[in-house]
């Protein structure tokens, strides 16, 4: 079973900066992409961005030049860095680890941090 732990959600203004942060636990799995979704009010999940296992990352046209998102393999942790922030980007945000259990390609969702932007 893998755990994941979410973090930096919050209240900031528009033009503003935030960092999310997710931390993988658990034994036994291998993790390979690690990415970052958001549901809006009244809207369906979205993909905000993903990074590979080697690196590669994936971005929403949304979020293309605004928002970074790395990872530390050691730390098995995935970070998303929000800047120039807008109300549009309201939603919560949810992480999401893809990989395998022995043989089985698998995934694990976050709880979810809410991210408000006020204009």
């Amino acid at each position: 079973q893998v755990q994941l732990v979410e973090s930096g959600g919050g209240l900031v203004q528009a033009g503003g900066s935030l960092m999310l942060s997710c931390a993988a636990s658990g034994s036994g799995f291998s993790i390979d992409a690690m990415g970052w979704y958001r549901r809006a009010p009244g809207k369906q999940r979205e993909l905000v961005a993903s990074v590979s296992s080697g690196g590669r990352t994936n971005y929403a046209d949304s979020a293309k030049d605004r928002f970074t998102i790395s990872r530390d393999n050691a730390k098995n942790t995935v970070y998303l860095q929000m800047k120039s922030l807008k109300p549009e980007d309201t939603a919560v945000y949810y992480c999401n680890v893809n990989g395998y259990y022995g043989l089985i390609y698998t995934d694990y969702w976050g709880q979810g941090t809410q991210v408000t932007v006020s204009s």
